[in-house]
């Protein structure tokens, strides 16, 4: 592993938390009065009033708003040039609005990459590829988990085989962050619990890969903190503000870690479960961990440890076993399968998903290295 002690930060969000904070939006804005705004968002956020509500602040503000709604789970090429048509139709636009979980947050981040830079959304595959200056943008997410509120990544999926893009420039990030955990109230209880789950997943995987360091564990562990502290109490429906408001800051704070270093061999599982069959990525990386922390043990037991002491309760298990039980509590307490197998994935599926996760660039971070036959390991013992 790298020296801790070497690495480089880019910091350059601003972000504010706390209850209310939505409705500071029109003071966030760089200077462009009566400008048009493009607010990305998805249909639920829209029935839930949510959308509506953001769009009467802007307003408000004397803003014109172009909304692009139809941001669908796992944002596709399809839907980027959905939102870029939307605006060509519409008229220009001089900043962007996300607001959502990290479906919406991926799509704006695309939808700006295309409207600043044009081509297509292949060609920013990989990192540092527009040349010229992006919109600015403010993120604002409805949920705990994703983190892309904290990226300078977008996750676009290319049609037509759904293989995942990480399209990441220092330039897509949002310029500003608005965490109000008011808006986490109306999160139905299997989006809450996949996105908790993967955010918990972010704090685990940064915490021991390759590119982990002094910022980024510190940022991982404190979003472990705060996730592991909190979680049970959002999933069982008895989370107050103050709880609701600790999940969120621990999902940016998981986000800053992966932004700072990298994730590593669950995500690289999680992805062809995804793109192959449909399973919510949270739901996919969260049952894959357990396995994942196994294999890792070996190397980064010590690290393992460190986390599971912040997990409630004393226990003499090994660390890395620890961990793995809870996360499927997790997902049990959320009513969520624990298994490949409860998942409906065929055994006959293994070889096909393991030779896709073997080529997935997150898994090279993973502190121990694996081969696609390893990869088929992790995924027999998961069924």
């Amino acid at each position: 592993m790298p020296s801790p002690s070497r690495f480089e930060e880019h910091p350059s969000i601003r972000m504010l938390a706390g209850p209310g904070r939505v409705e500071t939006l029109p003071e966030l804005l760089p200077t462009m009065p009566g400008a048009a705004l493009l607010l990305v968002t998805d249909p639920g956020l829209v029935a839930c009033g949510h959308a509506g509500r953001v769009t009467a602040i802007l307003e408000a503000a004397g803003h014109a708003v172009h909304t692009f709604d139809a941001v669908a789970p796992n944002p596709t090429t399809a839907d980027v040039d959905a939102g870029i048509a939307l605006v060509r139709a519409r008229g220009p636009v001089a900043a962007i609005v996300a607001l959502g979980g990290g479906s919406a947050m991926d799509c704006a981040k695309g939808i700006n990459f295309l409207l600043s830079n044009g081509g297509r959304m292949e060609d920013y595959w990989g990192f540092g590829k527009a040349d010229r200056p992006m919109l600015p943008s403010i993120g604002i997410p409805t949920t705990a988990g994703t983190g892309s509120e904290a990226q300078s990544f977008a996750l676009i999926s290319r049609l037509p085989d759904h293989r995942k893009m990480a399209c990441g420039d220092r330039k897509a990030r949002f310029h500003t962050v608005v965490l109000d955990p008011e808006l986490t109230t109306t999160v139905p209880r299997d989006v809450a619990a996949a996105s908790g789950l993967d955010a918990l997943a972010h704090a685990l995987e940064s915490y021991v890969c390759t590119r982990a360091n002094t910022l980024s564990r510190m940022y991982a562990r404190e979003a472990w903190r705060l996730l592991t502290g909190h979680v049970e109490a959002v999933l069982d429906g008895r989370a107050n503000g103050d709880a609701r408001g600790a999940m969120q800051v621990g999902a940016y704070l998981a986000g800053t870690a992966i932004e700072t270093s990298m994730l590593g061999a669950a995500h690289a599982a999680a992805n062809p479960l995804t793109a192959r069959h449909d399973i919510t990525h949270g739901i996919a990386v969260a049952v894959m961990l357990p396995a994942v922390l196994r294999w890792n043990a070996a190397v980064v037991g010590t690290d393992y440890a460190e986390l599971a002491a912040y997990l409630p309760g004393r226990s003499t298990a090994d660390p890395a076993d620890r961990i793995g039980r809870w996360i499927r509590e997790r997902l049990a307490q959320a009513g969520l399968p624990t298994t490949l197998g409860g998942l409906a994935i065929p055994p006959g599926a293994v070889d096909a998903l393991a030779g896709e996760a073997a080529e997935q660039w997150t898994g090279t971070f993973n502190p121990r290295p694996l081969t696609a036959a390893d990869f088929a390991r992790l995924y027999r013992e998961t069924l």
